[in-house]
C-alpha cells in the first residue's frame, strides 16, 4: 500500500464496483503534522503533589504518579477487598454443602423414618439361649447344631406336616394364591 502499490494477496482478489458505494478517501495531512508521543512527558510545572502534600515521585509507565505510602495503602485495600470476597465465598461454599447435606438427610428420612435417630445402627437379632447352656455357650452355638432331640425339636415334631397335593399348590402355599376361582 506504500507507494500506490497494492499488497499481492489483495490484488489477487476481485472487485465489484457498486454505483451506491462510495469508498473512503485518504485524509492528507498537512506538512507541520507531528506525532504524540506515546505517553505524556511529567509535568513542566515541577514535581508532582497529592492531596496531603506528599511528594508522587513513583511515575508508572502511563504516567501515573503516587507516592509510596499511597500505593501501599491501595495495596492493603485490595488485600482487605480480596479477604472480604474470599470469606464471602467460603460462607456461601459452606452453607451451600450444608444445604446438600440437610437435603441429603431428609430424603434418608424419608426413606427410613426413624434410623437416623437412634443410637443403635447395626441390627442385630436376639439370641435365645438353648435350654441346657449357659448364655456363653448359647452365643456359640447355632441353631443348626441343636440336637433333634432337645427341646426346641421335639416341639417341632408334633408340628403337622401337610403333604403337597401338587406342584400348584405348593406354589400357592408358599408365594400366596393369585385368587382365580376355577369354573
Amino acid at each position: 500500500m506504500h507507494d500506490n502499490r497494492s499488497h499481492p494477496l489483495l490484488a489477487q482478489v476481485p472487485l465489484t464496483v457498486s454505483p451506491f458505494v462510495s469508498l473512503p478517501t485518504a485524509t492528507t495531512l498537512p506538512y507541520t503534522y507531528k506525532t504524540l508521543p506515546s505517553t505524556l512527558p511529567p509535568s513542566s510545572t515541577g514535581a508532582a503533589t497529592s492531596a496531603e502534600g506528599k511528594l508522587q515521585y513513583v511515575v508508572s509507565s502511563s504516567g501515573h504518579a503516587a507516592h509510596p505510602d499511597e500505593i501501599i495503602a491501595s495495596c492493603k485495600a485490595l488485600q482487605a477487598y480480596i479477604r472480604k470476597v474470599q470469606d464471602d465465598a467460603d460462607r456461601d461454599l459452606k452453607a451451600w454443602q450444608e444445604g446438600i447435606a440437610e437435603r441429603d438427610l431428609a430424603e434418608k428420612r424419608r426413606i427410613a423414618p426413624g434410623w437416623l435417630d437412634a443410637e443403635v445402627k447395626i441390627l442385630e437379632p436376639e439370641k435365645r439361649p438353648i435350654a441346657g447352656t449357659t448364655n456363653a455357650q448359647a452365643s456359640r452355638r447355632s441353631l443348626m447344631d441343636g440336637d433333634v432331640s432337645s427341646a426346641d425339636a421335639s416341639g417341632l415334631r408334633q408340628t403337622p406336616v401337610v403333604a403337597p397335593n401338587s406342584e400348584g399348590d405348593e406354589l400357592d402355599r408358599a408365594f400366596g394364591g393369585l385368587g382365580l376361582n376355577k369354573p
